[in-house]
């Protein structure tokens, strides 16, 4: 219990204001005996993603597309996370460059590695080009699936600080399941399995 005790109170010494509080909100926490959480506001996510683009992804050759920041969306009720994204086509079999609409949904996951929260399981909502010829719309809608999948496959949404997952190694937790609520993203914590 001793060493404990000199492992938080030099965990607390050490960490910025913002870690310290997250620390003492997962102290409170799991002294109540409910499950430890974090939370990252929609607006923390927007910026972190935003930095990830423009993106350019190429479909078979044909042509490029050029994907703008996207605009984010909670979606609670299905736990997962929209994005709407405008998008330029351009190349050799268009004659023009065309703006059009992509919008996708995803879950997320921890990544332990760069201790990560990353978008996966991917699938595509809309991809809309108005002013583009019937056929070229049916040739992108063919690969739409595996667009939607490439323009955010893996893209990290917020990075946990290293000072603050060393606190919760300490106390033998780690990231488990990530919830989309009203307000943004919710990390509960758990107990690592025993290994």
């Amino acid at each position: 219990m001793l060493h404990r005790r000199r492992f938080l109170n030099t965990t607390v010494r050490s960490l910025t204001l913002g870690g310290a509080g997250c620390l003492l909100l997962l102290l409170a926490a799991r002294g109540a005996g409910a499950q430890p959480r974090y939370t990252v506001p929609l607006a923390q996510l927007q910026e972190m993603v935003a930095q990830r683009f423009p993106r350019s992804v190429p479909v078979q050759g044909l042509l490029d597309l050029t994907l703008q920041a996207p605009a984010l969306r909670l979606l609670p009720e299905v736990n997962r996370l929209g994005a709407a994204m405008v998008v330029d086509a351009a190349g050799p079999a268009l004659r023009r460059s065309h703006a059009g609409l992509f919008d996708v949904e995803f879950a997320l996951r921890y990544e332990a590695s760069d201790r990560t929260l990353r978008a996966h399981q991917i699938r595509l909502a809309r991809l809309d080009f108005p002013s583009l010829k019937p056929a070229v719309v049916q040739l992108l809608n063919t690969y739409a699936p595996a667009l939607a999948e490439q323009s955010l496959r893996e893209v990290s949404l917020h990075q946990l600080r290293p000072q603050d997952t060393a606190v919760l190694d300490g106390l033998g937790l780690q990231p488990g399941p990530i919830t989309v609520t009203a307000e943004g993203l919710t990390v509960a914590f758990v107990g690592k399995a025993p290994g």
